[in-house]
């Protein structure tokens, strides 16, 4: 056997290992989002949960980084810091004190995540369709998108399941889910590219929001009293 076929099957070993990795979490939501038929534990389920979000806040910091690399230096140099300031801060809470983390239920938590989750499919679904215009729109951009497009529709039916085990219900669908670039004014110039960039650098926030409240709700489960956000 040559060197390139042996090259092909570890690659092939590889992908198959990563796509298990990052396809588990929804082995229970695929036969029934009521967790009825769902052996798998809320510890196991939390963790596969987190490594997605993970995963997903860590790809979002990718995308932004290379966005402003290549569109924000030509559009807008003087203001490299756009975007920051016009994310939908009031979208969830976030407790600022220990006393309101003490307070704050797992419902709470669950409910928060899903909401948080349920906002961004149709916002990232629209910057794919405006990036897909673009004409110097690099390869490793468009596949990072769509990733987390699909990345963020399999964390919503993983947290529906935690739902349905956590507090034995079902889904709750956001009323009038309008996208957040109706919440953004951009200015004139290079409007599309200050929109896009508000887009991923408001998703970067709340993925992250998302990745601290699932450790967190972990660290409850795990009846640990001293958990906090970290």
């Amino acid at each position: 056997m040559n060197m390139t076929k042996v090259l092909q099957i570890w690659i092939g070993i590889l992908l198959c290992s990563v796509n298990g990795l990052l396809g588990s979490a929804l082995e229970c939501s695929d036969r029934d989002l009521t967790g009825a038929r769902c052996s798998i534990s809320v510890e196991k389920l939390l963790d596969r949960a987190i490594q997605h979000a993970e995963l997903i806040y860590r790809i979002s910091d990718e995308a932004r980084t290379l966005f402003e690399e290549m569109f924000i230096p030509l559009a807008i140099p003087a203001h490299q810091s756009y975007g920051g300031n016009s994310c939908m801060s009031n979208l969830v809470h976030i407790p600022t004190s220990k006393l309101e983390i003490q307070q704050i239920s797992d419902k709470w938590l669950l409910h928060s995540i899903l909401i948080l989750v349920q906002f961004w499919i149709d916002p990232l679904a629209d910057l794919q369709d405006s990036l897909d215009r673009y004409d110097n729109a690099p390869s490793s951009l468009l596949s990072k998108t769509r990733w987390m497009s699909t990345k963020l529709i399999n964390l919503k039916h993983g947290v529906l399941v935690l739902m349905s085990k956590i507090l034995d219900e079902g889904s709750l669908e956001l009323e009038n889910n309008e996208s957040v670039t109706r919440h953004v004014v951009a200015p004139a110039m290079a409007e599309q590219v200050l929109r896009d960039y508000t887009v991923l650098t408001c998703f970067k926030k709340d993925a992250h929001k998302i990745e601290t409240f699932l450790k967190l709700l972990r660290c409850r489960q795990t009846d640990n009293l001293s958990c906090s956000f970290f």
